[in-house]
């Protein structure tokens, strides 16, 4: 597995993308998913304690920009089993270099890449396609009360999101909890770097 940091602005966020080994013949293909002792060299020892699998129909539709407050706060690991997004990790730590930067990474079922999204980090994605099978690990659970949302186009963060729609959509699909989450300058986000 080869893992490469994400660079923001010519600065290592600690964001990472993993590309797995992929072992293939007429029959299939066979491929890890995770494998602790290839992130542990790269300072990675996250202990993943849940597992999360989200479906989308539509092409278009926008997920995020979603992070859950301390103490529950999530490092996670991402990856798409069925179809392709577009996939956003936002750093939401006050004093960091790459603070309100982002970085896109295209996931897919064909390319097989994975996004390692430290905690302290914003998380959206865009489905390239219809049928998408989001999966990831997450260090820690999930907690209604710390889960949160910041605009998907906050304008402090500006997302290029017109840049990334697909099929020429002008506006993604929204649930309404994305469409009416705050702006971060107005939420209760308090990581720091």
């Amino acid at each position: 597995m080869e893992i490469k940091p994400v660079i923001i602005s010519n600065t290592a966020c600690g964001a990472f993308v993993a590309e797995p080994k992929v072992f293939g013949d007429s029959r299939g293909y066979f491929v890890e998913t995770y494998r602790e002792e290839a992130f542990a060299p790269i300072g990675i020892n996250t202990a993943f304690v849940q597992d999360n699998e989200s479906f989308t129909a539509a092409c278009g539709t926008l997920r995020g920009i979603h992070f859950q407050k301390d103490p529950w706060a999530q490092a996670k690991l991402v990856r798409v089993a069925h179809g392709a997004v577009m996939d956003i990790a936002v750093d939401l730590r006050r004093g960091s270099p790459t603070y309100m930067k982002w970085a896109a990474v295209e996931l897919s079922a064909e390319n097989k890449r994975m996004l390692y999204i430290p905690r302290g980090f914003g998380h959206a994605f865009l489905t390239l396609t219809d049928d998408v099978l989001f999966i990831y690990k997450a260090d820690n659970y999930y907690n209604r009360e710390c889960d949160r949302s910041i605009r998907y186009n906050d304008p402090d963060i500006n997302v290029a999101w017109t840049g990334l729609l697909p099929c020429g959509m002008t506006e993604p699909i929204l649930s309404d909890k994305d469409r009416n989450a705050p702006f971060l300058r107005d939420s209760d986000c308090d990581f720091v770097f």
